[in-house]
């Protein structure tokens, strides 16, 4: 049966990583995997975690099944840091899923069950995994103009021009904060317009928040999310703890969904249990049982807030410090770098250009010229200013 199969397209940043491990060169730069690092480039354990760690290893008793829902003290932390003081708060119910990936599949299962001729919209361009999982979840698949190639921001009037044609068999999925690959956010402006259009034609919001905290700071990333929630009846939320919570082998996510009423989201609950009974069953305990002790002990929650906001600044201090040395060096193109929000940035660059780095600078990109501010250390950003003015001369 085997041998009937063709080969699969390997993933275009996965891949990225065997190529680069296999790199003998001492300069190589790895800015394709969306992993932080620290000046040393580690991913490190946070401090919160590693706390919670220990006291998780000294209290914990057994290494029994917790259910198909997960850790429930985990899914009402995840709606409390999401959707606290909105009035979807209390409408809201949650299942923890293996990493946000697993919250995007779960979600777009229920959508195919609510919904067969479901067609999902996404930003051009949008996260690498969305198409495939909506994709091989049976639903449709649609894309909405978003980022300005030639301004590297958000085309706001293309995009609002767009999802006013979006009705009621159609789902519109939003990047919380931290757009991935391009940097370039919507405006809590925004959020109300496209809010607003929903509430009129009929469509749901789907909101893939995976790096809340990475962009300006935990509330004001949130805040076009909040808004659209407390505005709106009924959306889906998918998080991920692999950014903010320094997880990401821990595979730690939520899928959130808020109803009309409560009754309606734990109908809508009880069917992703089924769903997920018929795939994973129910997810690893280990991350999610950290972030529920974090987020229930002010303590905690303290130092790992200190902690997050601190990788913020530094990401923000790496954009700023790679715009100055480009600019120092005569090079204006890339000043956009600076404006742009969490770990990404979409660069411009041609699929020519990135070989140029990788070949001749053995800096690691996406092909469609995505890099990994988050993935840069302060020494190297000399470096890379000179890369990159060499390919683009």
């Amino acid at each position: 049966m085997f041998t009937q199969l063709s080969a699969a397209q390997p993933d275009p940043i996965l891949s990225l990583s065997l190529i680069y491990n296999a790199d003998q060169r001492e300069n190589k730069m790895d800015l394709g995997i969306g992993v932080y690092r620290n000046n040393h480039g580690q991913t490190p354990i946070m401090t919160a975690i590693s706390q919670a760690e220990t006291r998780l290893l000294q209290t914990q008793t057994t290494k029994s099944y917790v259910g198909l829902a997960g850790s429930e003290v985990f899914n009402q932390a995840m709606i409390d840091l999401l959707l606290a003081n909105t009035s979807a708060h209390s409408r809201t119910v949650g299942v923890q899923t293996p990493g946000a990936s697993g919250a995007l599949r779960m979600l777009a299962d229920l959508l195919h069950v609510a919904n067969a001729n479901t067609t999902v919209w996404l930003t051009d361009p949008s996260y690498v995994n969305h198409k495939p999982v909506m994709e091989a979840a049976g639903l449709k698949v649609k894309f909405y103009p978003y980022f300005d190639r030639v301004t590297k921001q958000v085309n706001t009037d293309a995009m609002l021009s767009a999802l006013a044609q979006a009705g009621s068999n159609d789902v519109v999925l939003l990047h919380g904060c931290c757009h991935n690959p391009t940097g370039a956010d919507i405006s809590l402006e925004d959020w109300q317009a496209i809010t607003a259009l929903a509430n009129k034609n009929g469509f749901m919001p789907f909101v893939d928040m995976a790096y809340l905290g990475f962009g300006d700071s935990l509330e004001q990333d949130g805040a076009g999310l909040k808004f659209m929630a407390d505005n709106i009846e009924e959306m889906m939320i998918a998080t991920s703890c692999s950014k903010n919570f320094g997880l990401y082998r821990e595979r730690t996510g939520a899928a959130l969904l808020v109803g009309g009423n409560i009754s309606d989201a734990q109908k809508a609950k009880g069917r992703i249990l089924t769903l997920a009974r018929a795939s994973y069953t129910m997810p690893p305990d280990h991350g999610a049982a950290l972030v529920a002790d974090i987020l229930t002990d002010s303590a905690l929650t303290a130092v790992w807030k200190q902690e997050l906001t601190m990788m913020q600044q530094r990401i923000i201090g790496l954009r700023q410090r790679l715009v100055q040395t480009l600019t120092a060096k005569g090079c204006d193109q890339f000043t956009f770098i600076a404006d742009h929000k969490g770990m990404f940035s979409m660069t411009g660059l041609s699929p020519e250009q990135i070989m140029r780095l990788r070949d001749e600078f053995a800096i690691y990109a996406v092909g469609d010229g995505r890099v990994n501010i988050a993935g840069l250390q302060e020494q190297q950003i000399d470096y890379l200013a000179d890369a990159l003015i060499a390919v683009t001369q």
